[in-house]
């Protein structure tokens, strides 16, 4: 397997070469945020170490920059012991896990492992139909390279819908499962959110439609279904 690693301090990265080399890794290894990610969209790895800690771009950045452009390879992160705040920004910025320096060799090795493995299995979190595709990582609906992002509740909606494809889903249940049945928003909330829906699918061309159900509710077809 191929990995790629970032790590600023060259002692620290030429030590981590040799022994994932000498458990039968093939490592690149670089020295600033730059170089990584561009290494890391110009070649295709099976994982990536990433310090935070780099010059020219920080890891939080690359990270952020690669999963931005739909790059899902599998990260870790190495984050300094104390920096409890780098290492929640770097998961909610899409790493798979992070390590705190200093660490142990056999932590790192079956890190790795466990990271590699959850890769092998890794099912993206898509819905898709008519090849129109919701991305439930991003909130991004997507055709033929076309994408938009949809607002939370927006996204609710669809996901709903896109879980159902042809089968009703009464009004009442979009009011209950998105803004509860203690709120005060009117039932005509619904309507509104399904017509930016509409006008979100007009922005991409997407070959679907939502079809209104008078006095019942609305359901996800086809165009001309």
């Amino acid at each position: 397997m191929r990995l790629l690693i970032a790590e600023d301090d060259r002692d620290i990265s030429k030590a981590l070469v040799m022994i994932l080399e000498k458990n039968n890794y093939s490592v690149d290894s670089v020295f600033n945020g730059k170089e990584a990610y561009e290494y890391a969209v110009s070649d295709n790895y099976d994982g990536i170490i990433l310090d935070i800690m780099m010059p020219e771009l920080d890891g939080i950045e690359v990270l952020t920059k690669l999963r931005s452009e739909r790059i899902s390879t599998p990260i870790l992160l190495l984050t300094a012991k104390a920096e409890v705040d780098d290492r929640v920004a770097g998961l909610d910025a899409g790493a798979d896990d992070y390590l705190a320096k200093p660490f142990a060799i056999s932590e790192l090795l079956a890190r790795l492992r466990a990271m590699l493995r959850r890769k092998g299995e890794f099912q993206p979190d898509i819905l898709e139909f008519k090849s129109v595709t919701l991305n439930k990582a991003t909130n991004e609906l997507g055709y033929n390279d076309k994408y938009v992002r949809l607002a939370s509740r927006e996204f609710q909606m669809l996901e709903m819908l896109m879980k159902m494809p042809g089968q009703v889903i009464p009004t009442d249940q979009f009011m209950d499962k998105i803004w509860g049945w203690d709120s005060e928003v009117e039932v005509s909330i619904v309507w509104v959110y399904i017509s930016n829906l509409r006008k979100k699918f007009a922005t991409i061309q997407a070959p679907i439609e939502i079809h209104a159900i008078r006095g019942v509710g609305y359901c996800m077809g086809a165009k001309d279904d």
